[in-house]
């Protein structure tokens, strides 16, 4: 028994020691958990005194509770209740200006333990310069499947937007180099705010792992939460939103022309034009959904899209939007016309009599909506099957007789 206790002193001041060397602190941004709070902040102390605790605008006791602290601990108080984001955007800003070189946020709630610290600072020390989320693992049986989802939810957006997988980007125990957060501008205040620091992180070419931690769910009647789910998750999806747009005609056209040289042009032509490398199934399904995409009911959107789902399945984006060019100025108002006649004729409504040079045009189509988008989904799903029939054949030929 006492061997073990003095393993764990030791332990502590190891992670204290850390926190100096990696010139570290610890943020807490509250709000209205004094329930937790004075708790949270005695566990801390036992392994670092560098603690920057952000009120944000606490209408309970939180303000009461953190007057004992003042002396030990650096306290930030936010009159007026502005979100998490807002809260943790002051907190680095404040941190930078003290020198520190990283910062840990920790939530105020109870959910995470002072004792995975140390995950962080091992985590950091192999990876200088890099943000390091704590991941859950959500699929305990405690977790609430609310959460779960909204976690998968959020990690899905964050690969497509990045191209890297996380398998927790909505954990608030974060480790931040500083130099990278602290004097960078940002445009969200709230639950928002964590994923615009990580998507952005990336877009930026900072590093950004993932190391495992525990986490602790009060029951429901307990635990507070200051999640609204329609606003929060509303705001979320228009970040989400603007971001995959934004990476989509920004981010990733950029990061492909400024990795182009020479040798991988030549390497590109060669996979993506010649499609040496590439696997029959892959170069069938690419042209099968870049034909379904050409059709589809989403004009505007399409490449977008195509280009979007296309990351996400791994497919060939090259053949993708060749194949979604079907819908070139000249075709589509023959596209438009056929889906219409095939919506007529499963839906047996409309006028089944109307011919391409009659009385067909697009505020006709616009008048009958409901049957040209059903028609568009099948005829473009019927598209795209014989388009990848008549692809499969000849390739698969070719390639038997080639190789």
């Amino acid at each position: 028994m006492i061997s073990a206790k003095k393993n764990k002193i030791m332990t502590k001041a190891k992670v204290r020691s850390e926190f100096i060397r990696l010139n570290c602190c610890i943020i807490i941004p509250t709000y209205n958990n004094c329930s937790t709070l004075s708790a949270l902040i005695d566990d801390l102390l036992n392994y670092t005194d560098r603690i920057i605790v952000v009120n944000d605008g606490s209408t309970d006791a939180t303000k009461k509770i953190l007057k004992k602290y003042e002396k030990i601990c650096q306290v930030i108080q936010i009159e007026k209740n502005g979100g998490k984001g807002a809260a943790l955007r002051k907190a680095f800003r404040y941190a930078y200006t003290k020198k520190y070189s990283y910062a840990i946020t920790i939530d105020s709630d109870g959910q995470h333990l002072p004792s995975d610290l140390h995950v962080f600072l091992e985590k950091i020390s192999s990876e200088p310069g890099s943000i390091i989320i704590g991941s859950r693992n959500m699929e305990q049986s405690h977790i609430p499947k609310k959460s779960s989802f909204g976690n998968k939810f959020s990690n899905f957006w964050f690969k497509l937007e990045t191209g890297f997988a996380l398998p927790d980007t909505q954990s608030g125990y974060r480790l931040y180099p500083l130099e990278h957060v602290g004097k960078k501008s940002y445009f969200t205040r709230k639950f928002e705010f964590e994923i615009e620091v990580l998507v952005r992180a990336a877009w930026n070419k900072i590093n950004v792992f993932s190391a495992p931690i525990h986490v602790v769910y009060q029951d429901k009647e307990e635990r507070v939460s200051h999640f609204r789910p329609f606003k929060d998750f509303s705001r979320i999806s228009v970040l989400n939103t603007v971001f995959v747009i934004w990476a989509f005609l920004y981010i990733k056209p950029r990061n492909f022309i400024l990795s182009l040289t020479p040798s991988n042009i030549k390497k590109y032509v060669k996979k993506n034009i010649f499609l040496k490398d590439e696997p029959t199934l892959k170069i069938v399904s690419s042209v099968a959904f870049g034909l379904f995409m050409g059709i589809a009911p989403v004009w505007g959107y399409q490449l977008i899209i195509a280009i979007a789902v296309a990351s996400f399945l791994k497919l060939n984006k090259f053949i993708v939007i060749a194949s979604a060019h079907i819908s070139i100025p000249p075709f589509i108002p023959l596209i438009i016309f056929l889906s219409y006649k095939t919506g007529t004729l499963l839906l047996n409504c409309g006028d089944s009599e109307i011919t391409y040079s009659s009385a067909f045009s697009f505020s006709f189509v616009k008048d009958h909506l409901f049957q040209y988008v059903i028609g568009s989904l099948v005829f473009g799903s019927a598209v795209a099957v014989a388009g990848g029939i008549l692809c499969y054949i000849p390739l698969k030929i070719y390639r038997h007789y080639k190789y």
